[in-house]
């Protein structure tokens, strides 16, 4: 057995045991099999090995002929307090043998004092739910796959009295201007504490459709992200009954070809609610939002994925 810090080359491997780790169980339940070709999460993978590489490790084992086979892998993010486990995952018949814990003591802050830690997990999932529990790092809210598209007829809310949207225009593709930058990072901390202009210009390149909402007086109370594919997030609004009105403004503002999908966290209350008043619908299981302590307000703040909070 060898650990060794990712590569590009090893982000299909990781890809695989993603999806083999997910159908094991999942496919007891009766669920079909996840598709083999996802370039969105090989672009997601790439995104975190690029903002945090000491952060994504891999876990190896020699064969025959002394050829390495992947068969697990870890990968984290950090932004400002925040320590954030992307993913992890173990091939099914090397599981249970101690290894993930491995990996996750190998990408976890070497120092934990005053350090947040936190996870998204499959609810499905007690073993490894019991694992980052061990850690500190306990479930405490579901994250809810809201997904569809509003009834027929279904008017969308207005937007707060006096706030207007526009969408904003990169500087190059996937780069805001440093003063729209550093507007959408006034607004994260001022939200959830800490800033990732790493991840918006991620979410610029996946979801290119970003909006800025301002008041009547110019100042910036709100942004999000929507795309053509029907992806929705992150959002963030200063006001947490702003949340519904703009994600409903996303949701319209932007036609996708198929479905939309959002992840909205358990305590935004009317937004989910609203979300299901208006045609959409709960899918899957719920995802478990865990952590040490909190670290954003999720009723004012939708992130982009359970994989990149």
């Amino acid at each position: 057995m060898a650990f060794r810090r990712a590569t590009e080359g090893d982000l299909l491997e990781c890809s695989r045991i993603h999806r083999e780790g997910i159908d094991a169980y999942l496919g007891r339940m009766g669920f079909p099999p996840m598709p083999v070709e996802n370039p969105g999460l090989v672009r997601l993978h790439a995104h975190t090995l690029g903002t945090d590489p000491d952060r994504f490790q891999v876990a190896e084992r020699r064969g025959r002929g002394g050829k390495p086979r992947m068969i697990a892998f870890g990968s984290a993010v950090e932004r400002g307090p925040m320590w954030f486990l992307s993913m992890l995952f173990v091939e099914p018949a090397e599981q249970a043998s101690g290894l993930g814990r491995a990996v996750l003591e190998r990408i976890l802050p070497e120092e934990r004092d005053g350090r947040l830690l936190a996870t998204c997990t499959d609810s499905a999932q007690p073993v490894s739910n019991g694992l980052y529990a061990s850690f500190g790092i306990v479930p405490r809210m579901p994250f809810l796959n809201v997904l569809g598209r509003p009834r027929e007829g279904w008017t969308p809310p207005p937007l707060p009295a006096g706030v207007t949207a526009a969408r904003a225009e990169p500087a190059m593709p996937g780069l805001l201007a440093p003063a729209d930058q550093d507007e959408l990072d006034a607004l994260d901390l001022d939200v959830n504490g800490w800033a990732h202009p790493q991840d918006h210009a991620f979410d610029l390149r996946e979801r290119p459709w970003l909006f800025r909402y301002r008041d009547g007086a110019g100042r910036l109370v709100a942004y999000g992200y929507t795309s053509e594919v029907g992806r929705v997030g992150p959002i963030a609004v200063r006001d947490a009954t702003h949340l519904w009105p703009v994600a409903a403004h996303l949701l319209t503002a932007v036609p996708p070809r198929g479905a939309s999908s959002i992840w909205f966290g358990g305590h935004a209350t009317e937004a989910v609610a609203a979300a299901i008043r208006a045609g959409l619908r709960l899918e899957g299981f719920p995802i478990l939002a865990c952590w040490s302590a909190p670290y954003a307000d999720f009723t004012r703040y939708v992130p982009t994925s359970p994989g990149l909070i």
